[in-house]
């Protein structure tokens, strides 16, 4: 697989984002499954593996941690704290809760640390910014575990370009992630040349757009604790009128001589060479065939149709729901 800066670190062009694991799209698979798919990663040559201390509450990290520290070289590790779970009745039911204070963050990797398994971790990202706290101070706690040697590098999650600026110039940021694929623009409004201008390496989640872009999906089947319940995108008069897109997208991937999924990635892959996307599942056939991307070239013809199918105001809905959306900065249309 070839391979992109991120940050100081070289990593496989197309990682693994670890959330679907054990959080989010349904019953969580199990510890057998999550060890084969893993591995499989490993041994098909990712280099690059997001986690967060949110997916399932520490599940995620637990599992990263179990399978692959005895691999620690051969891959960079990605968490993220400031959004985590919370026992705040005292009852042992955790409730997620967005929190960027120092002293949370400072606690968050430790636990982190322990989770997985490891002295360090690499790209450490502050997963939302806590608009109760000024980023340059959450930022700054991150610095000094830089300084401390408990992380190597710091990252941004779903933060607007003023954001960018503003943190970069307390501490430099080695990469931004948020949501980016040919169903979610707004990184080009003005975040993802903001990185180029910083040297910010771009991670790109959710590229193949919830599932939306592998397909097929159909809502009336999502598990009652799939978040993509709650998405605009996927419901009503919205999933309607996407659907309706589908079929010429799927046409294009034919003529691509590939699948929904690897067309997606490989967009992404062709947008530049400081995108970096990490795409998650919990099987092992839709791993093998995410990495297939790698190789797929995509011709100027094919291209400039992909972009009129998926232009502005193609994709109906806003891709969060009311309390999300809230939650963060990123620039919108």
């Amino acid at each position: 697989m070839q391979h992109r800066s991120l940050g100081p670190f070289r990593v496989s062009a197309i990682g693994l984002g670890c959330m679907n694991i054990c959080h989010a799209y349904g019953a969580p698979v199990s510890e057998a499954e999550v060890e084969r798919l893993l591995l499989t990663a490993l041994d098909h040559g990712v280099t690059h593996f997001d986690t967060a201390a949110l997916y399932g509450f520490g599940a995620s990290e637990r599992a990263v941690g179990r399978v692959l520290s005895a691999h620690r070289s051969r891959f960079t590790l990605a968490s993220k704290c400031g959004m985590q779970g919370v026992d705040i009745q005292g009852d042992g039911q955790l409730v997620r809760v967005i929190d960027g204070r120092p002293e949370t963050l400072r606690a968050t990797c430790e636990a982190a640390l322990q989770r997985l398994r490891t002295d360090v971790i690499d790209l450490y990202y502050l997963h939302r910014w806590d608009r109760q706290v000024p980023i340059e101070d959450s930022v700054g706690a991150l610095a000094d575990l830089v300084q401390a040697g408990k992380i190597r590098a710091i990252g941004l999650s779903e933060v607007s370009a003023p954001t960018l600026r503003r943190a970069h110039a307390v501490h430099p940021i080695a990469a931004l992630q948020t949501e980016y694929s040919l169903w979610t623009r707004n990184p080009e409004i003005a975040v993802l040349q903001a990185c180029r201008e910083l040297g910010v390496g771009f991670v790109a989640f959710s590229p193949l757009g919830r599932g939306f872009l592998a397909g097929p999906v159909d809502p009336a089947t999502f598990d009652a604790k799939d978040i993509r319940r709650s998405m605009p995108r996927f419901q009503g008069e919205h999933w309607t009128a996407n659907q309706a897109l589908l079929a010429d997208y799927r046409q294009l991937a034919a003529e691509a001589g590939c699948s929904p999924s690897q067309l997606a990635l490989a967009w992404l892959l062709h947008r530049g060479s400081d995108i970096l996307p990490i795409p998650g599942t919990a099987r092992v056939d839709h791993l093998l065939d995410n990495l297939g991307a790698d190789g797929v070239a995509l011709s100027a013809g094919l291209l400039e149709r992909l972009e009129a199918l998926f232009g502005p105001g193609a994709i109906r809905g806003d891709r969060y729901g009311e309390q999300a959306r809230a939650e963060v900065d990123t620039e919108t249309v």
